[in-house]
């Protein structure tokens, strides 16, 4: 069986591992602050929060933006849902805009159109979650303009996108958002078995983040309320969450940072591969954009009208095959739980339409050229060639 991703680990990432299970901490010991340190200087960002997950970054990242109860909080139809769940879990509503049909990444016109329309009904969001899909930047620049004419946050939601490029910056410098958040589960581009981080370049939102992802205490004296009534005191300040990342998953994610550069060009040579081989079929290729570098977590095909099979048949003779594709994403709001808050099918037809035509085929950085030959023969095999 190939899958559509898979973890890649090396002896020395099961070195720095047992390296920590023979040491004192296993938890809140020095590997983390490491961790963090290497991400916020590879990104050329000031500071990073590690968390148990890149869901959890999503909500402290809200938390520390001050989205709360009353708020409204925009992402992209076509993500998992943990981009609109954080929104949520704050007391805020949540609502979604449209992607681009080619790029798959939020669509820009229909973000100003909704930005005239939310302006002229008081109703903007606070908070607007742009995601990376498939690992390639959205235009940044041009949400950080419209931010600064409407007058809202953004998180990046980088979850496929560690590595990759923009203009002229690494995705998580921060410079066209106040905070990005990344992913390390095992199918990303380098994993700590489960994790994520929050990177900014904000001081003061990295001092909340870190008081939400350990319960919201602090044994800073400089930030306590009360004098200190020994060395062993502590004060918590908000309601904060268990949300921390333990050495040993920040062992791993250390150990496996070492290839973040290596693994992007990896994926990048397999995505070109991919251009080549299946260059002449009915398919919808993902596109290219000269100022981006893309991480390529995912490689996503799209079936064209004259292919003349359904997606479902295209999707389950592949796995037939033994080629475990994936379809990435369901549109957020065609979830029962979304449906009962009011939202209806129809609701952005770019996202409908890449739902029922969107293939992901495998894509990780010990993909062999048979395999994927294989995967591009089936894929073949499948569409009638």
């Amino acid at each position: 069986m190939i899958p559509y991703g898979r973890q890649d680990i090396t002896k020395e990432d099961i070195e720095a591992v047992k390296d920590v299970l023979s040491s004192d901490f296993l938890t809140q010991g020095p590997k983390v602050p490491e961790f963090e340190k290497e991400v916020a200087n590879y990104c050329d960002s000031k500071f990073a929060v590690a968390v148990n997950s890149a869901t959890s970054a999503l909500h402290i990242a809200c938390l520390a933006l001050g989205v709360s109860k009353g708020d409204l909080v925009w992402t992209a139809a076509n993500t998992f849902v943990a981009s609109a769940n954080c929104a949520l879990y704050c007391g805020a509503a949540i609502d979604f805009v449209d992607i681009d049909k080619n790029t798959f990444n939020i669509s820009l016109i229909d973000l100003e159109n909704k930005l005239v329309i939310a302006k002229q009904k008081n109703n903007l969001p606070k908070v607007l979650i742009p995601v990376h899909m498939c690992g390639q930047s959205c235009d940044m620049r041009k949400i950080k303009e419209l931010s600064e004419i409407y007058g809202f946050k953004i998180i990046e939601d980088a979850s496929h996108a560690i590595g990759g490029h923009y203009l002229d910056s690494k995705i998580g410098s921060c410079k066209y958002s106040d905070i990005t958040v990344f992913s390390f589960h095992p199918v990303k581009i380098i994993t700590s078995g489960e994790g994520g981080m929050a990177i900014t370049n904000d001081e003061k939102l990295s001092i909340k983040m870190n008081l939400y992802r350990s319960h919201g205490i602090t044994r800073d004296s400089t930030m306590m309320e009360n004098e200190a009534e020994g060395q062993w005191y502590y004060e918590q300040l908000v309601l904060g969450f268990n949300y921390r990342m333990t050495d040993i998953h920040a062992a791993l994610g250390l150990s496996q940072f070492k290839s973040i550069d290596s693994n992007i060009k990896i994926r990048n040579s397999l995505a070109e591969e991919y251009n080549q081989l299946l260059k002449d079929l009915p398919l919808e290729l993902p596109s290219s954009n000269p100022n981006i570098i893309s991480s390529f977590h995912l490689y996503v095909i799209r079936l064209k009208k004259e292919s003349m099979i359904s997606h479902k048949y295209f999707f389950e003779s592949l796995r037939a095959k033994k080629i475990l594709v994936n379809l990435h994403y369901i549109p957020v709001y065609f979830h029962p739980f979304y449906q009962k808050l009011g939202f209806k099918r129809g609701y952005c037809p770019n996202a409908e339409e890449f739902y029922s035509t969107a293939v992901s085929i495998p894509m990780f950085t010990r993909l062999t050229n048979n395999d994927q030959l294989f995967v591009t023969n089936s894929i073949k095999e499948s569409l009638g060639y």
